[in-house]
């Protein structure tokens, strides 16, 4: 019996968190994919068969799927937790370049990996899937793809300097263009590879994209909590936010405060009360 729960879902990708309680030695029915997958073992361990080649699967080893490759599953050790990426193939030759068909499917997974994949699931719960977790997909994938593949080499393109690349991102996201919207959108609108793009925020900057993204979101939003706004929740939809919550965690992060503390700071006061007129006795004028 296998389940499987949504943890994020983003341009191109997926990410599900997939509890097997199989218990069996037997070689599964095949099965197929239309889409890249990144599986990485989280507690157990189970047996995979691709392509007549046979390996055991692990917190150490993970394994890499191709679309319509035959799989076949055996599971001698009971249950096991997984997390499987899953990569459409138009992202994948994005994010891989030309080679993608890898000469073998295992991923030896060292401590670097497992941190990239520990900071990949942490990114999930952010509930940020357009930056946050699109930029935590990055490292897990290219730390990935030095064992299976060389990193992207784009051809016919005179490769854009940091700079430029950071400059021409920075006006998509300050006149709100449809492409700032996500990381990899940008990218391809930038005609940059994602990897390109996540670097020069950091070479150029000291910091990541997704933070950079989200100090411009903070800035609206004081400029509306500055304004008086009142419904915190509409605010978060208005400014891309996932929920008020992600609104109140990251403008906590960069602010130090939260939104209703920073509207009470803020906020323009309200008229004085008119004072009801009083009789020469002192009494209120009815």
């Amino acid at each position: 019996m296998r389940s499987a729960v949504r943890l994020g879902t983003g341009s191109g990708f997926t990410l599900d968190a997939v509890t097997c309680h199989d218990d069996h030695r037997r070689w599964s029915p095949p099965e197929t994919s239309s889409d890249y997958r990144v599986v990485l073992v989280r507690r157990g361990r189970f047996r995979r068969k691709a392509d007549g080649r046979a390996a055991v699967v692990d917190p150490t080893m993970a394994y890499l799927g191709i679309p319509g490759e035959e799989e076949h599953f055996a599971h001698p050790g009971g249950g096991d937790v997984c997390t499987s990426l899953c990569v459409t193939p138009d992202l994948w030759r994005s994010l891989a370049g030309d080679n993608t068909a890898p000469s073998r499917s295992t991923i030896y997974v060292d401590a670097r990996l497992d941190l990239a994949h520990r900071h990949f699931l942490a990114a999930a719960r952010t509930g940020d899937t357009a930056f946050e977790l699109a930029e935590a997909l990055l490292p897990l994938l290219s730390t990935a793809l030095a064992q299976l593949t060389p990193m992207p080499v784009r051809r016919g393109r005179t490769p854009a300097s940091s700079e430029v690349i950071v400059e021409g991102a920075r006006e998509a996201i300050a006149a709100g263009h449809p492409a700032a919207d996500g990381l990899l959108p940008l990218a391809e609108f930038l005609a940059v590879s994602p990897y390109q793009l996540s670097r020069a925020f950091t070479r150029e900057l000291g910091i990541s994209l997704t933070h950079y993204r989200n100090r411009v979101r903070v800035g609206r939003a004081l400029d509306h909590l500055e304004g008086g706004a009142a419904n915190l929740a509409l605010l978060a939809a208005e400014l891309g936010f996932a929920d008020q919550a992600h609104l109140t965690r990251t403008v906590r992060r960069h602010a130090g405060r939260t939104p209703a503390a920073l509207r009470r700071l803020l906020a323009p006061p309200g008229p004085s009360p008119a004072r009801p007129s009083r009789t020469a006795d002192g009494e209120p004028r009815p």
